[in-house]
């Protein structure tokens, strides 16, 4: 389950600092390294997908599958019920449940068919455990509250299915929140929002504010009885984007005792163009609305006509690319600002993250050897790659009732 040895061979084998010399591969591989933002469960309708075949991204966009996270020592992570926000109506909100509800099964039936590959985890404890005993870990998050924000009392039903991670907000406002990358509405939370914050933290579930609003993000943490997450964003400094998180805020988050996870969008990593290029916006919106339309049933052919059709599109009209310095340029940002103890990665794989040289699950060793050679103690990596999220996780967790804590049973 560990990553592959051979990988280290394209690395310096051994990284001299003030103190004893360090080997990379073997503080990755003692660390316990997670991601908290996959988006691979949009995958698992797919005719024909299996997450244990090896896939490439370069032919059919995939990045994460079990090969890859053995090649890049990736213990296991968040996978994201994703709903991308709909019609704000009852019909709509019930819509997005049921779709949620649909998307929460098939990541517990991807677990049930491979038991001796996944284990599904709902504590940091179960997580350890399952990488002692070979196995990766799966925790189950949401994306978006348009699922619950109908009815914020549902979010205790997720809970049961084992979700420990939410978020109020997505790409555009809805009845809980105002979003990053929309006009304010709330200016900050709704009161359905206020009463989301509650019931997430009597549940003891980690909130997550990847995509609110500036004044969503202050007024959670205002009111939260527990830190708080940013389970996949950048930050303003380096690149001013709405979906990155200002200093202020990284000191505001950091003294609650939350996490911000740095993600690797090429669009909150480096300066786009000002105005874009008409045609290829045009072009874009065409195949990305054709491609949503039949994503869950794509067989593996149309995925693969897909992604050469966008790799056309980006050699005719290109974008600046981010590549591997600038992610690491984000990430040494968060933690001269926010502290080694308040920062993490999440690659947003499989949801259109991936910058030059860090492009799938295999990537990670790439993250451990940059900190180690920076001077960062082997310490300060098993915090960045999995450490500092597992302890948020469990401190929400710790906040929440006891009584009203889910149990997931590891049956095999």
């Amino acid at each position: 389950m560990r990553q592959n040895p051979l990988f280290f061979l394209t690395l310096a084998p051994f990284l001299i600092g003030a103190g004893p010399a360090l080997d990379p591969a073997k503080v990755h591989q003692e660390a316990v390294v997670l991601d908290t933002h996959f988006d691979t469960p949009a995958n698992l309708g797919r005719p024909g997908w299996n997450i244990t075949d090896r896939h490439d991204v370069e032919i059919d966009g995939d990045q994460v599958d079990v090969p890859r996270m053995n090649d890049g020592g990736v213990d296991g992570g968040f996978f994201a019920i994703y709903t991308p926000q709909g019609p704000r109506t009852v019909e709509g909100m019930r819509t997005a449940r049921d779709n949620a509800l649909v998307r929460a099964v098939q990541i517990r039936e991807m677990v049930s068919a491979h038991p001796d590959i996944f284990r599904f985890v709902i504590t940091p404890q179960e997580a350890r455990e399952a990488v002692a005993a070979g196995r990766h870990f799966v925790f189950m998050s949401m994306e978006n509250g348009s699922p619950f924000a109908e009815n914020v009392s549902l979010l205790s039903s997720f809970q049961r299915l084992g979700v420990t991670m939410a978020s109020p907000v997505h790409f555009r406002n809805n009845a809980l929140a105002d979003s990053a990358t929309d006009t304010p509405e709330w200016h900050g939370l709704s009161p359905k929002g206020r009463e989301f914050v509650k019931e997430a933290n009597r549940l003891g579930i980690l909130i997550d504010c990847s995509h609110a609003s500036d004044e969503t993000l202050r007024q959670v943490l205002a009111l939260s009885d527990a830190p708080i997450i940013l389970s996949h964003s950048g930050v303003r400094a380096v690149h001013d984007h709405p979906r990155n998180v200002s200093d202020e805020d990284l000191r505001a988050l950091a003294a609650k005792g939350g996490v911000v996870q740095i993600n690797a969008f090429n669009d909150y990593m480096i300066d786009q163009p000002k105005i874009p290029e008409p045609e290829r916006e045009k072009a874009m919106r065409a195949l990305m609305g054709e491609a949503m339309r039949k994503f869950d049933s794509m067989t593996e052919e149309e995925r693969r006509e897909f992604v050469t059709k966008r790799r056309k599109i980006d050699e005719k009209w290109p974008v600046p690319k981010a590549n591997f310095s600038d992610l690491m340029e984000h990430i040494n940002h968060a933690i001269e600002v926010a502290g080694i103890d308040h920062v993490g990665i999440s690659g947003d794989f499989d949801g259109g993250g991936g910058v030059d040289g860090f492009n799938s699950v295999a990537d990670y060793p790439r993250i451990s050897e940059a900190l180690l050679a920076e001077g960062h103690s082997s310490d300060d990596v098993r915090k960045v790659m999995g450490g500092n999220a597992l302890r948020v996780l469990a401190e929400a967790q710790a906040a929440g009732d006891p009584a009203l804590r889910a149990v997931i049973p590891d049956t095999h």
